[in-house]
């Protein structure tokens, strides 16, 4: 039984994209590449804002920076999971 999966991107206007399949078409595979490059860039900001945060000379500029790629990252993070229902 297909059931709707929510696509690790957003449709126009910013809508979510859903794709109903038996989960293992082109698509299928495309999201889940999407989904993968996500979750690596997470966690390659999570070991750069350990750097970051070791050093006591991080500049404001930086940590606006760090913050909004975090943030960024964290809505990514959050549709995989309401994607797969976690």
């Amino acid at each position: 039984m297909s059931v709707p999966r929510l696509l690790p991107w957003a449709g126009p206007e910013g809508k979510p994209c859903f794709l109903v399949t038996d989960g293992d078409g082109c698509l299928s595979r495309a999201a889940d590449a999407v989904e993968s490059v996500q979750l690596e860039m997470a966690a390659g900001l999570l070991d750069h804002s350990a750097a970051l945060l070791e050093e006591r000379q991080a500049t404001k500029a930086e940590l606006r920076f760090l913050v909004a790629r975090m943030r960024e990252a964290l809505t990514d993070v959050l549709r995989i999971a309401e994607s797969r229902r976690l």
